[in-house]
């Protein structure tokens, strides 16, 4: 480890996010990882909670510092439930930059928050130091500025740019509805009967229609692309048998006069420069190509003017952990790849 490595903490490093994380860190070439932490820290060897660490750290899975006593930090990853974040980020070294995993700062309407996450919100003055964080329709230099960010959902990641060409050059026209699945690593490492594997191994289906706390997350970033668009926008989530991935069929009507040519176009301009988007065309991706990396695969099919947009990503990579690490390498002046640059899995 060289001397310039930027130090950084994992709180909430007990989890599956955390332990992803943990997994991208660990490899970084730029970073050292000081303190892995949790609520249920003893102190034992990280390894033991997460097996596949071993012999790659020998940190141990302590408990969350008190105010006062944090070690020397550049940054802090936060991948706890929800709520959590809000009542940790003001008792943090203030010389430490903060990339929160979860939803606490994602929203900038306070009552929107309340409504779909079902607790109270974070002050106004703290959440509007967050920035969002998705990096590929973010402002230019509007993440490498931040102090704070705040990481996307995973559902939010996969519609935000299965969409964001066709708004971004009005394309489509205002009603879209979509259909998202997600794998039982979405739900964390705590068991429930929604997660377990004999309940979940032969199971589909829908949960929180009309109420998923991303649908405002998606509206809100596609908003700042069309101003006013997106409460036409209906989201479906469904649980899969699968353990990693979201897979996003978003379903929208061309504008009159626009062809398929035209589409064409705006997804391969507007991604050109995204090292992590990967487009497949007039074809589905599957969402084994990018399972254990930070790729987005995105395809699309048309017939008139029908459009279909399928995306696909890990929601442990570009959906949690992968996502805060291209974060993290923006906020240090490091390439968005930095660490992050392997393919996904064969099978």
């Amino acid at each position: 480890m060289t001397a310039a490595a930027k130090k950084v903490a994992v709180i909430g490093a007990s989890g599956f996010a955390g332990g992803e994380l943990l997994r991208f860190l660990l490899s970084h070439p730029g970073i050292e990882v000081v303190l892995a932490a949790s609520s249920s820290g003893s102190g034992a060897a990280l390894s033991d909670t997460h097996p596949a660490l071993r012999g790659l750290t020998n940190l141990s899975l302590d408990k969350v510092p008190s105010p006062g006593a944090w070690p020397q930090l550049d940054l802090v990853f936060l991948c706890l439930p929800h709520g959590a974040s809000r009542d940790l980020v003001p008792t943090l070294p203030a010389e430490a930059k903060v990339i929160d995993l979860g939803g606490d700062f994602r929203l900038q309407d306070a009552a929107a928050f309340a409504s779909f996450y079902g607790c109270e919100p974070p002050p106004a003055a703290l959440q509007t130091t967050f920035v969002y964080g998705l990096a590929e329709v973010a402002a230019a230099g509007e993440i490498a500025a931040a102090r704070r960010i705040a990481n996307p959902g995973c559902f939010a990641s996969a519609c935000i740019l299965a969409l964001a060409p066709l708004l971004e050059r009005g394309l489509i026209e205002p009603r879209v509805i979509i259909d998202a699945k997600t794998g039982s690593s979405g739900s964390g490492a705590k068991p429930s009967a929604s997660t377990q594997h004999a309940g979940r191994v032969n199971s589909l289906y829908a949960y929180k229609s009309y109420a998923h706390q991303h649908l405002p997350e998606i509206r809100q970033a596609l908003a700042k692309l069309a101003p006013g668009w997106g409460e036409e926008l209906v989201l479906q989530a469904h649980s899969t048998p699968l353990v990693r991935g979201i897979f996003a069929t978003v379903y929208a009507q061309l504008k009159p006069g626009i062809s398929i040519a035209v589409v064409d176009a705006a997804f391969h301009e507007y991604y050109a420069a995204q090292p992590f988007i990967r487009l497949a065309d007039h074809s589905s991706p599957n969402t084994n190509w990018s399972r254990g990396s930070n790729f987005v695969d995105i395809g699309w099919v048309s017939q008139g003017r029908e459009l279909t947009v399928f995306a696909s990503l890990d929601n442990l990579g570009k959906g949690a952990a992968g996502q805060a690490v291209q974060n993290m390498n923006l906020m240090f002046g490091l390439p968005q790849t930095t660490g992050l640059w392997h393919a996904g899995g064969v099978i």
